[in-house]
């Protein structure tokens, strides 16, 4: 249920800084590794010879060795070596195209030969020296859409999140979403509020007054696959809220990368990018440390609901005027599938005539 011919971010590199990492991505199993000139290799982590794990080997001189009987796999998925054995009539493993871009490391999982890396999306924060950025990683056991749904939809911050970023505005201010091609757009809008918590963190450290009324926004950006980018911040009221001038705001973009493990599980990469302060590190820390808490809350949550979803699977759910950004996103999703299902059976059938 999730589309295949698209780029998932799949680690960070320091995760393959010092050895070869297994990870399942739209239920592929592929070990991912540095070749001999530092690239990126994606392969099928299945060793030709038993079947072992290859995320269980080790790199030497670019290629990978198993580590249950010294199996050499090349980058292209051709067996190299193997010691005391001839190995040519060794079949071959399926490679995937991999590249590192943005400070993450993308695969794509579907047909290969559609692999184009211009359409990886494009994440201007990631390459400008004036933003900062942290994050981290979360495994949770829910389908990749209800993380969609959590994000598209921020009413749930007044009781998820009521320490840190929830208020009871939220709930008094209607969303808004429109689509514009492929990304739909949620965007709430709160005026003459008091911040909370985590906004007064923020405040003050973009060197500004935490206890006076504020402008309040959150836009949410959804974009195939799975990928949702929410512009957030706060400006002294009066000022023009999102449009007001740096001076008199602190913002941001909340990052959330959802690449699905299985039908009921995903690595969720989650960040925040700011343009206020990007050299003071000790505050990325802290913006990191609090936004680490705040997800942290929704794991439970989902997984909670995953587990009443897959109890009472013909259960009808309510769809309602705040869950337009998730309905949305999912229309897309579902196109999506249907045309990648379209073109491979269009494929069958051109081998089948030929």
């Amino acid at each position: 249920m999730y589309p295949k011919n698209a780029w998932y971010v799949a680690c960070t590199p320091d995760e393959i800084a010092e050895k070869p990492l297994g990870r399942q991505i739209c239920g592929e199993k592929i070990v991912f590794y540095r070749g001999a000139e530092g690239q990126v290799v994606a392969l099928e982590d299945f060793c030709p010879h038993r079947g072992a794990p290859l995320s269980l080997g080790y790199v030497e001189n670019g290629n990978l060795i198993c580590g249950y009987h010294g199996l050499e796999m090349g980058c292209e998925g051709k067996t190299v070596s193997m010691p005391g054995q001839r190995v040519r009539g060794f079949p071959g493993i399926r490679a995937f195209a991999a590249v590192e871009r943005y400070g993450f490391i993308w695969v794509w999982t579907g047909d290969q030969a559609l692999a184009d890396p211009a359409t990886i999306h494009h994440l201007e924060w990631a390459e400008n020296p004036d933003w900062a950025y942290g994050g981290g990683l979360f495994h949770i056991n829910c389908d990749y859409r209800l993380m969609i749904d959590n994000l598209m939809d921020l009413t749930h911050e007044t009781y998820v999140h009521a320490s840190s970023i929830g208020q009871k505005e939220i709930d008094e201010a209607p969303p808004v979403t429109k689509v514009e091609g492929d990304e739909v757009i949620t965007s709430r809008h709160m005026e003459n509020i008091m911040a909370p918590p985590f906004w007064r963190m923020a405040l003050r450290g973009n060197g500004l007054a935490d206890d006076v009324p504020v402008d309040r926004w959150q836009i949410c950006r959804f974009n195939p696959p799975s990928h949702v980018m929410i512009e957030v911040g706060v400006a002294h009221a009066g000022h023009g809220g999102y449009e007001a001038p740096a001076e008199v705001k602190a913002s941001s973009i909340v990052v959330d990368f959802i690449t699905p493990e299985s039908e009921t599980s995903i690595w969720y990469f989650w960040g925040m990018a700011r343009s206020f302060k990007p050299e003071d590190q000790a505050l990325t820390d802290s913006i990191r440390q609090g936004q680490g808490k705040i997800f942290s809350e929704d794991l439970e949550m989902l997984e909670r609901q995953q587990r009443n979803l897959l109890w009472q699977p013909e259960r009808q759910l309510l769809k309602l005027n705040i869950d337009a950004g998730g309905v949305q996103s999912r229309r897309i999703i579902d196109r999506l599938l249907a045309e990648e299902q379209a073109l491979a059976a269009q494929k069958i059938d051109v081998r089948q005539v030929g």
